[in-house]
């Protein structure tokens, strides 16, 4: 199984307001970078976006570390959130819908074709792709006007 290196990130300018994503993928000595905007969304949906596209791009089954600085989207899958929604009928803890479900489910359907493992990293820091990834989706936004 071919193993795939993805780099993450989303922004919003306004929390809601118009956002953008952007992604790094590396294999071996291949590199690809995508990002995208939308004209009114949230800093989360973004986060989520970005993994999505990202896992969209890949043509077959792969092992796959997405590298995101989002505690969101990490957590979802690290502390294991989306097997208790899914347990409860999309309801979180507090019993209420989870937020921004259709796109959980969306990269729930792509994570079943990979083998996807997630790490945190420090937003903002010193991680080059990650501050890449923060450029592209920031240059999204920037596009959109």
């Amino acid at each position: 199984m071919k193993e795939v290196m993805v780099y993450t990130d989303g922004a919003c300018s306004g929390n809601p307001g118009p956002g953008g994503w952007g992604v790094v993928l590396l294999y071996g000595e291949h590199r690809k970078e995508l990002s995208g905007a939308e004209k009114m969304t949230t800093n989360n949906r973004m986060e989520i976006r970005s993994v999505i596209e990202a896992l969209k791009m890949l043509k077959e089954p792969c092992h796959v570390k997405v590298h995101s600085d989002s505690a969101y989207v990490v957590n979802c899958f690290k502390q294991g959130w989306i097997k208790n929604w899914l347990r409860n009928g999309w309801r979180n803890s507090k019993n209420q819908p989870v937020e921004n479900k259709e796109l959980w489910e969306e990269l729930w359907a792509l994570m079943g074709k990979h083998e996807v493992e997630y790490v945190k990293v420090k937003g903002h820091s010193d991680n080059e792709l990650n501050n890449h990834c923060d450029f592209l989706a920031t240059s999204a936004v920037k596009n959109l006007r």
